[in-house]
């Protein structure tokens, strides 16, 4: 690991005055489970490395009926999946947290850490930059593609989004708030993930001076809503596809929908194909199968991932089914 000026500041304002105003001359630190092996890697080589877990005002969770819920952005997945307020009104959320990643990563990573990880695509960990290209151009298409994005995949980028907290903070409309040297601002959480033009951009809206400093999500007001994900195994490990699904009901039809797909393109992956093919109708195991067939009608296979597309499939349909009781 490369040498690097270190520092703590206690304020938010302290923090954003110490970032550079280009990516990767300064990376701010706060669970580490990310940026600290990115760093050993070579893949980040920051010259300041800013520790914002001094900064209070970053901590705590707090709802009532009439606001909704507020998430401090450094909050732990293992915070957030303790919760017992989170528990009772965002069982969803809830869930998301309590199986990513391992109980050690819980206890450390953060909620704001977790939606600015970086890719975990591993052309783009063995530094071959975020399109991971050679002299010989793509390296990904014709290459170990096993576990790369499905859709959003026509290029330069294929790695798959690696937050599973992400597409169920997009289905149940959370906002992102975010501190600069402009001052304050707040996007949708489906606003806040992008997919860069370039090497020198990152994955989502921050830009190199800004902060996010809490997550909100709005009272819960009868919504319905699950996750489901599709992994390799029940312990660690990264899922091949997960989907979000939330629900307003109609009596025993569906008003209104969101369902987001994860983990199977460059960002957290809206469907408003499945929403469609739900709304006005009351959920059956081949209403589910239906709309989870048209979250897929646009799925293209790389040459060794075709397998993600059922996986996705299934994680749609059986979050839909959860969703709706």
């Amino acid at each position: 690991m490369r040498s690097f000026e270190y520092a703590s500041p206690t304020t938010k304002e302290q923090a954003v005055a110490l970032l550079d105003k280009t990516w990767g001359q300064t990376e701010m630190l706060a669970g580490g489970s990310d940026l600290l092996a990115l760093m050993k890697d070579e893949i980040l080589t920051p010259k300041r490395v800013i520790n914002i877990k001094e900064i209070k005002e970053l901590e705590g969770i707090s709802f009532t009926p009439s606001a909704g819920l507020r998430v401090g952005a450094l909050v732990t997945l293992d915070q957030l999946a303790e919760n017992a307020l989170i528990k009772q009104h965002y069982p969803a959320l809830h869930m998301a947290a309590e199986e990513a990643a391992s109980p050690q990563i819980r206890n450390v990573g953060t909620l704001g850490g977790n939606l600015c990880q970086r890719p975990r695509c591993w052309y783009f960990r063995s530094g071959f930059g975020l399109f991971a290209k050679d002299e010989g151009g793509e390296l990904v298409p014709a290459g170990d593609n096993r576990y790369h994005a499905i859709l959003g995949n026509d290029g330069p980028a294929y790695y798959v989004h690696p937050s599973s907290i992400a597409p169920v903070l997009i289905a149940l409309a959370a906002k992102v708030k975010i501190y600069g040297s402009k001052g304050p601002r707040q996007v949708s959480a489906g606003e806040f993930f992008v997919v860069p033009k370039s090497e020198d951009e990152r994955e989502n809206v921050l830009q190199p001076n800004e902060i996010v400093t809490e997550i909100t999500l709005p009272p819960p007001g009868g919504v319905k809503a699950a996750n489901y994900e599709v992994r390799h195994r029940e312990v660690f490990d990264w899922p091949l596809a997960t989907a979000a699904v939330a629900l307003t009901m109609n009596g025993k039809t569906v008003k209104s929908a969101r369902v987001v797909l994860g983990h199977v393109a460059p960002i957290p992956w809206p469907s408003p194909e499945a929403e469609q093919a739900i709304i006005g109708k009351m959920i059956t195991e081949e209403v589910a199968a239906e709309a989870a067939n048209a979250a897929l009608s646009k799925a293209k296979a790389l040459s060794r991932n075709g397998y993600k597309i059922q996986l996705a499939r299934v994680a749609v349909k059986r979050a839909i089914l959860q969703a709706a009781g």
